[in-house]
C-alpha cells in the first residue's frame, strides 16, 4: 500500500483527499487532487521525471519482529529534485501477492521508506516472501495533481526463524533385544525431530543417556551400543533414560525410556515347557506342553523329528494297570474259566506263598521277589490234573542278567518227581537269557522222539523291566506272546518220552524240586549191598535246585484251553499314557506313532511350525478311576535335518515329571439288618433263608477342594466274603450257597467252602447287592443250633479299598426249649484257600475209623521188623570196616553174604539200570552221572536208613512183601 508521510508539508495533500482501493490498504491519488482541473499538461512542465528505485530488493524478517531488514535499503530518487513536491517521494506501493507487509515513508526529501510486517509472520507457516513495490512521487503541487511513479521493483523477503519448539522422539519408548555376550555396534536407533522451519533449530544435533552409570552409549544419530559384555544371569533387562537436543542447543522437553532386554546366548531347545505337570484322577487327557515352541536359531531346517517317551517302569508291572486279582482280571477280560493261580495272596489257606518275599507298596498289586533262596511247592489238590496237549501258561516277570561268567539254570515253574526219582515232567525256565519250555511226555501216550524243548531268545527276558508272557501249548505246535506280540521258538529240541512209574509228582515255583540220587555205581553181576551202604553216604533228601532270580506275579495255567490275543491284550493293558488332543487339528504333513502300550510317541513333519502345534497337544491320560499316586518321567528326544544334512541343529533333550495326585479314597460301607430271626422250618426248606436280604452298599468320598463335603461315588467291586464266625460248617446237615442263575449275566463267580463263600469277578456294586441278597443259608438238621453269625466284607482292587466287617446273626426258633450246645471244631484242610479265590476244599472227617486204628498197628509192626534188618546189616558193615583197615579186603569186594545172598539176573539188572538212568536224565537235558565223584556232588547229607532201603527196592523193584518175608 502506499502512505503518504504527515508533515506540515502534506496539508493541502490530506488523507481524505485519498481514494482507498477496494480492501487493500494501498492508496491512490484521484483527479480530485489537482487544483485545476483542465488539462493535465499543466503540471506536465512542473514535474518532468518518474521516481527511481532498485531493480530488485532482498529481505529479511525475524519471526518475532515486524521490520523487514532490506537489501539495498529502500530509497527512491526523483530527478525533479529540489522542486517541491515533484521532486519529493509521496508514498510506495506493494503489487502482488496478498504479502502481510506495508510500505512506508521515513523520508519525502530523501525518498527513504521501511517494509514492516502488518502482523505476525510464522517460518513455519511460510519461510519466503516475493511482491513488486513502486515509488510514487507528490506531483506538481500540494493537492498531489501530476504524480509519476517508478518503475516496479521485485521484492524478495525471507522470514528468519526462532528456535521456538523442542526436540520431540518419534516413539513414546523403545525396546530392543540383545544376547548376552556380545559387542553391538549398533543395538537400536531412537529419533527425534524439532517443528523449526530452519536447519539451525530443525535438525537434532546431538542425543544424550540421562541415565547414570549404564553400560550403553549414544552416538549423535541416535545408535545405541553397548560398552561392555553383557550377562544374562547378572541382569535380565535395562531401562535407560534418552533425551536429545537440537542444533540451537534446545533439549526435549520429555526424556524417552528406552527397554533392552538381554537373552542368554542362543541355545536350540525346546522352550515355554514346564517340568513339572500336576494329573488329577479323573480328569481326562491333560496336555503337557501347553506353551511350547521350538527354537532353532535361524537354522534352515528341512525336517523336525521328536519322541516323547513316558516312564512308568516303577509303577506296578511297567505302569498303572488294574490291580484286581488275576482271577478277577481274566473273567473281566472274557478269558476262558478252569484257570489255577499258583501264586495266590499268602493267607492261612494258601500258605504255601507264606515264604515268599512279597514287593509291598505296590498298591495292592500282588508281586513276589525271588533272591535265589526262595521257593514253594504246590499243595497237590491245587495242581491241575488234566494238563493235555493244549493248556496255557502265563505270568508276568520281571528279570536281568544272571550273575556270574556260567549262568545256571532259574526255574519259574517246574513238575517233577516227589521221591526218587529225579525227573521232570514239564517245566519254564530262563537259562542264558533264554526262556525254554520243557515238555515232557509219557510212554503211555507216544514211544518215539517228540519235541520236548522249545527255546526263545529275546531282549526282554533280562532287560530288568516287568513283561507279560504267555504260552499257548497246541502240542507239536508251542506260541509265546511277549506283551501281546508274537513269538515263535528259534530251537526245537526232541527228545524220548518218560518212562511210566507210580511215583507222585511235585508242581514247584521258583524252583526245582529234585528226587534222591544215589553216589556208588551198581554192578551188573551181583548187587552189592556193602557198596550202597557205605559210610560216605551215597543219597541225599530232596530239596530244591535252580533258583529263580527275580519277580513274578500272576502265575497261571489254564489246562485244556488256550488264549486269545484279544484276551492276552486286555490282561496287559496299561491303564495310563500319552495321547493327543484334537488329531483332526494336525497338519497334513505331521506324521505320528504310537508304540502298543501308548507310553511312545513319535512326530515328525517338514514345517517347524506345524510340528511345534502338534507337540502342544500331547496329552497324558490315566483310565483308573483309582490310579496309582507318584511320578511318571518324561523324556523327549528331538532330531533336526537341514537342506543338504543329515543333521544341523542339536536339540537338547528335555526331562519332566507327570505327578499323579493321589485320588481321593472311598470310603465303603456295607449296611443292613444285623439280626435275623427265623423259624426252624425255614432253614429246613429247600431254599432256605436269605441272611442279606436288606443289604446295602455305598461308597463315598470327602472332597477337600472347590466343592468340600462328602460325596456318594460309584465304582466296581471285586470280591465280597462271607466267612462264618465260630464253627465252620457242618456239609453232612447244613450248607451257604448262591444260585448260579443269579450271577448270570454278571462279571461274577462264586464259590464257597466250610468257612463260607465268596463272589469275586470285577462288577458294580449294584450286581454285588444282588448276589449278596440270594445268598442262601441252610440246616436241615437244626436241633441242637440257636443261631449262626456270619461276617462279611467286600474289597475293590484287591484289598486296596476294604469295607467295614459287617456282623449278621441268624437266630433259630425252636419249638421246644433249646439245649446246650457243645462246639466241636473241624479239622482244617492245610492248604484251605482264601475265599476270595475259587478253589474247592473239602474238610475232612474228624471221626477216626477202627480201619485206621489197625492201619497204624500195621506200620508200628514193619518198623520194628525194618529196624533190626538195619542193626544186623549195620553189624555186617562193622566187620567189613575192620577188614578194610587191616588191608584184608578192598572197599569195593563184594559183600559177605554168609548172612543173606541174593541172586539177581545181569541182564535185568542191566535194563533197571538203564531204566533208572534215563528216568534220573529226564529233566531238561540233566546228564547221568558216569562216576562216583559225579553222582549227587552238591549234597554230602548223610541219609537214613530207611531212605537207602527205599531207594534200593524201587531201583530193584522189590515190594514191601519181600521184606516182610526176609
Amino acid at each position: 500500500m502506499t502512505v503518504f508521510p504527515r508533515d506540515t508539508r502534506d496539508t493541502p495533500l490530506g488523507t481524505k483527499n485519498l481514494t482507498k482501493l477496494g480492501t487493500k490498504t494501498s492508496y491512490r491519488l484521484t483527479s480530485s487532487l489537482l487544483p485545476f482541473s483542465t488539462s493535465s499538461s499543466i503540471f506536465s512542465a512542473v514535474n518532468k521525471h518518474k521516481p527511481w528505485i532498485e531493480t530488485s530488493y532482498h529481505g529479511v524478517i525475524p519471526e518475532n519482529m515486524d521490520t523487514v531488514l532490506l537489501d539495498p535499503p529502500l530509497v527512491a530518487l526523483d530527478k525533479d529534485a529540489p522542486v517541491p513536491f515533484a521532486g519529493e517521494i509521496c508514498a510506495f506501493k506493494i503489487h502482488g501477492q496478498e504479502a502481510p507487509f506495508e510500505a512506508e515513508v521515513l523520508n519525502r526529501t530523501s525518498g527513504e521508506g521501511v517494509l514492516r510486517a502488518i502482523g505476525p509472520v510464522d517460518c513455519e507457516a511460510q519461510k519466503e516472501y516475493t511482491f513488486i513495490i513502486q515509488a510514487y512521487d507528490c506531483g506538481s503541487g500540494a493537492n498531489g495533481a501530476g504524480w509519476k511513479k517508478s518503475h516496479k521493483a521485485v521484492v524478495h523477503i525471507q522470514v528468519d526463524d526462532v528456535n521456538e519448539f523442542s526436540p520431540v522422539f518419534q516413539e513414546l519408548e523403545y525396546h530392543a533385544a540383545v544376547t548376552e555376550g556380545k559387542i553391538y555396534d549398533n543395538i537400536l536407533q531412537v529419533e527425534a525431530t524439532d517443528q523449526d522451519c530452519s536447519p539451525q533449530y530443525s535438525q537434532i544435533c546431538n542425543y544424550d543417556i540421562v541415565t547414570p552409570d549404564t553400560p550403553f552409549a549414544i552416538d549423535r544419530n541416535g545408535n545405541i551400543r553397548n560398552t561392555e559384555r553383557l550377562s544374562y544371569d547378572k541382569q535380565q533387562r535395562y531401562q535407560i533414560m534418552v533425551t536429545a537436543f537440537d542444533c540451537g542447543q534446545k533439549r526435549a522437553t520429555d526424556s524417552v525410556p528406552v527397554h533392552i532386554d538381554v537373552k542368554p546366548v542362543c541355545k536350540p531347545g525346546w522352550q515355554g515347557w514346564n517340568k513339572r505337570v500336576d494329573y488329577e484322577p479323573g480328569t481326562g487327557s491333560k496336555q503337557l506342553f501347553p506353551k511350547m515352541h521350538l527354537e532353532t536359531c535361524d537354522g534352515p531346517l528341512s525336517a523336525v523329528k521328536a519322541m516323547v517317551e513316558l516312564q512308568t517302569s516303577h509303577i506296578g508291572k511297567g505302569c498303572d494297570r488294574e490291580t484286581y486279582s488275576e482271577k478277577s482280571l481274566q473273567k473281566l477280560c472274557g478269558a476262558a474259566s478252569g484257570s489255577t493261580d499258583l501264586l495266590p495272596a499268602p493267607s492261612f489257606y494258601t500258605n504255601w506263598t507264606a515264604s515268599l518275599l512279597t514287593d509291598s507298596g505296590r498298591d495292592s498289586d500282588l508281586i513276589f521277589r525271588f533272591d535265589g533262596r526262595q521257593a514253594a511247592n504246590v499243595p497237590e489238590q491245587v495242581v491241575p490234573q488234566n494238563l493235555t496237549d493244549q493248556f496255557t501258561v502265563a505270568t508276568w516277570m520281571k528279570h536281568g542278567p544272571s550273575p556270574g561268567l556260567r549262568a545256571e539254570k532259574e526255574t519259574l515253574l517246574c513238575n517233577s518227581d516227589k521221591t526218587e526219582m529225579n525227573r521232570h515232567h514239564y517245566s519254564l525256565y530262563v537259562h542264558n537269557c533264554r526262556l525254554v519250555l520243557l515238555l515232557r511226555r509219557d510212554f503211555t501216550q507216544v514211544d518215539t522222539f517228540r519235541p520236548a524243548e522249545f527255546h526263545w531268545k529275546l531282549e526282554q527276558i533280562c532287560d530288568k523291566e516287568w513283561h507279560y508272557y504267555v504260552i499257548n501249548v497246541e502240542f507239536p505246535m508251542v506260541t509265546l506272546f511277549v506283551d501281546g506280540m508274537t513269538y515263535e521258538p528259534y530251537l526245537v529240541t526232541d527228545d524220548w518220552p518218560i518212562h511210566p512209574s507210580s511215583i507222585d509228582t511235585q508242581l514247584t515255583v521258583g524252583a526245582c524240586w529234585q528226587g534222591q540220587c544215589v553216589r556208588s555205581v551198581i554192578r551188573t553181576k551181583t548187587l552189592m549191598f556193602h557198596s550202597f551202604f557205605s559210610s560216605g553216604g551215597e543219597v541225599y533228601s530232596p530239596r530244591f535246585t535252580q533258583y529263580f532270580r527275580g519277580s513274578l506275579s500272576g502265575l497261571t495255567i489254564r489246562p485244556g484251553k488256550i488264549e486269545t490275543q484279544k484276551v492276552i491284550s486286555c490282561l496287559q493293558a496299561c491303564k495310563e499314557g500319552l495321547d493327543i488332543n484334537s488329531l483332526e487339528s494336525l497338519g497334513k504333513d505331521i506324521k505320528f506313532h504310537f508304540n502298543p502300550a501308548q507310553s511312545v510317541l513319535v512326530m515328525e513333519g517338514e514345517d517347524l511350525e506345524s510340528l511345534t502345534t502338534a507337540m502342544t497337544k500331547v496329552s497324558y491320560i490315566n483310565s483308573r478311576q483309582f490310579p496309582t499316586a507318584g511320578l511318571r518321567r518324561l523324556h523327549i528326544t528331538t532330531t533336526v535335518q537341514c537342506f543338504g544334512e543329515d543333521t544341523c541343529v542339536s536339540i537338547p533333550d528335555i526331562k519332566a515329571v507327570v505327578m499323579v495326585l493321589p485320588p481321593s479314597e472311598p470310603r465303603i460301607t456295607i449296611a443292613g439288618s444285623d439280626r435275623l430271626v427265623r423259624p426252624v422250618s425255614d432253614l429246613r426248606r429247600a431254599t432256605g433263608v436269605a441272611p442279606f436280604r436288606e443289604l446295602r452298599i455305598t461308597s463315598t468320598v470327602t472332597k477337600g477342594d472347590g466343592m468340600p463335603g462328602v460325596l456318594e461315588v460309584m465304582h466296581n467291586l471285586d470280591y465280597c466274603d462271607v466267612l462264618v464266625i465260630g464253627d465252620e460248617l457242618d456239609p453232612e446237615h447244613e450248607s451257604l450257597e448262591i444260585p448260579h442263575s443269579s450271577l448270570m449275566g454278571k462279571h461274577l463267580d462264586a464259590t464257597n467252602s466250610t468257612s463260607g463263600i465268596s463272589i469275586y469277578g470285577v462288577d458294580s456294586m449294584v450286581h454285588y447287592e444282588e448276589a449278596l441278597r440270594q445268598v442262601r443259608y441252610r440246616n436241615w438238621r437244626p436241633a441242637a443250633l440257636t443261631n449262626r453269625k456270619f461276617r462279611l466284607t467286600c474289597s475293590e482292587l484287591n484289598g486296596r479299598y476294604t469295607s467295614n466287617e459287617f456282623n449278621l446273626e441268624v437266630s433259630i426258633l425252636h419249638n421246644s426249649p433249646p439245649v446246650e450246645h457243645v462246639n466241636h471244631m473241624a479239622v482244617q484242610s492245610q492248604y484251605m484257600r482264601p475265599v476270595h479265590h475259587p478253589l474247592m476244599v473239602h474238610t475232612l472227617n474228624s471221626h477216626v475209623s477202627v480201619a485206621t486204628a489197625v492201619i497204624v498197628i500195621c506200620i508200628a509192626a514193619l518198623v520194628v521188623i525194618v529196624v533190626l534188618g538195619i542193626y544186623r546189616l549195620h553189624s555186617t558193615h562193622q566187620d567189613s570196616s575192620r577188614s578194610e583197615e587191616d588191608g584184608a579186603k578192598d572197599p569195593e569186594t563184594d559183600w559177605d553174604d554168609s548172612a543173606l545172598t541174593i541172586t539177581v539176573n545181569p541182564m535185568e539188572v542191566r535194563d533197571i539200570i538203564s531204566d533208572r538212568r534215563r528216568a534220573v536224565g529226564g529233566g531238561g537235558g540233566v546228564q547221568l552221572p558216569t562216576s562216583k565223584a559225579d553222582l549227587c556232588r552238591s549234597d554230602r547229607s548223610r541219609p537214613s536208613g530207611m531212605a537207602r532201603i527205599a531207594f534200593l527196592m524201587s531201583t530193584l523193584n522189590l515190594s514191601w512183601t519181600w521184606v516182610l518175608r526176609f
